[in-house]
């Protein structure tokens, strides 16, 4: 298997490196057929003959994810493909054409014997499996993985609850609702953080290329996988009960990779996993038919008021209440942007959204609601 991924590389990269030139010199894209007859001049090199040792499916495989790469990078779906590199995470896809799967033993292409794994789904019969496809992988950390991809039916829509929400990702809590509810920080990174310092310390007083540094390298991508996957499973979890909960879900359009550039904040705002929340939300909603809308980062729902709907001018990250100057209500920071971003999603229907109809306690008053007109959203700071 190590053999197979080092040919997969080999096959990725200098595929990649011919497109890259290719489209440097001549402007011209590659197509799949052309990438499919290259390997097949790739494996006559003689400098290459290592490539017919192993199944040709996983190179061929290779390609078509490369293709498929490219197509969502001039789609602007994803960004450019990078190379491979042996350091980072190894794969290789069997077809059916490259494995056979009989009484829950596995057999791939060109590999002696049988391939042994423990089956994760108690549930599921392994010998009833018809997989479609097989990708062998293995983590840096060393751990491998048999991943099947199988044909079933899409399970049933769950029963609409007839709740919406809007939720405001914070770094106090990870997540507070406009129900009032609150998600604390699981905080993975902090717990671990210092025995990842110590295997880093430990690391760097190996000598390079010597197997004690590449046995200290694996504790140090071990401690890295304890936390991704702990966070992951914190992320699944409350992406899923979110969407089993509420029909509608409205949350704010972070701009995390400008965020980061806040030196005081990037390390916190990293370890959150933002980006990944949402992606899980929008495709679980997508499978269950729930909605979920995204309202404009320049959106002020925290300086905002949720129950007249004025707009304060200024409102400092410190501050976590303050009291409306209008209608005099008392507002959490938090809880006052996620019921603002519901509104603006267009969620909850509120009679004193613009203000016109409460009376205040202090002039100026907020203009009548003829006056009111709602303004399109523009890239810079929010209008006081």
């Amino acid at each position: 298997m190590n053999r197979t991924f080092g040919c997969v590389r080999v096959v990725w990269n200098r595929t990649l490196a011919a497109r890259h030139a290719r489209w440097h010199a001549e402007r011209k894209s590659t197509s799949y057929a052309e990438t499919d007859r290259a390997l097949t001049e790739l494996k006559k090199v003689p400098d290459l003959a290592f490539l017919n040792e192993v199944s040709s499916v996983p190179l061929q495989q290779t390609l078509r994810h490369q293709h498929n790469a490219m197509t969502a990078f001039f789609a602007k779906r994803a960004r450019y493909p990078r190379y491979k590199s042996r350091h980072g995470r190894q794969s290789a896809s069997y077809t059916r054409s490259a494995f056979r799967m009989r009484d829950g033993q596995l057999s791939l292409g060109k590999t002696p014997g049988t391939l042994s794994f423990v089956w994760s789904w108690p549930k599921v019969d392994v010998t009833a499996l018809d997989p479609t496809t097989v990708t062998v992988s293995r983590d840096p950390d060393g751990r491998w993985f048999v991943t099947f991809a199988v044909d079933v039916e899409a399970p049933p829509a769950p029963d609409p609850t007839g709740q919406v929400v809007g939720v405001d990702l914070g770094l106090t809590d990870f997540a507070v609702l406009s129900t009032g509810e609150r998600v604390p920080h699981p905080r993975h990174m902090q717990r671990r953080e210092r025995r990842l310092k110590r295997y880093q310390r430990m690391m760097a007083r190996k000598e390079k290329g010597s197997n004690n540094r590449a046995k200290a390298k694996r504790k140090v991508a071990r401690a890295h996988s304890r936390v991704r996957d702990a966070r992951r499973d914190f992320l699944h979890k409350t992406s899923t009960n979110m969407v089993r909960r509420f029909d509608a879900i409205a949350v704010e359009d972070l701009a995390v990779a400008n965020m980061v550039r806040n030196r005081s904040l990037a390390k916190a705002i990293s370890r959150t996993g933002w980006a990944e929340f949402r992606e899980m939300l929008t495709y679980k909603a997508h499978r269950d038919g729930r909605t979920v809308t995204v309202v404009d980062r320049w959106y002020p729902s925290s300086k905002t008021c949720s129950a007249c709907g004025r707009l304060l001018a200024q409102l400092s990250l410190g501050t976590r209440r303050w009291t409306c100057p209008g209608c005099g209500t008392r507002h959490d920071r938090d809880v006052n942007a996620a019921k603002n971003i519901a509104v603006a999603a267009g969620l909850v229907e509120t009679m004193n959204a613009c203000g016109a109809d409460v009376r205040h306690e202090e002039p100026p008053s907020v203009p009548s609601a003829m006056n009111q007109e709602p303004q399109p959203a523009r890239v810079g700071l929010p209008r006081v």
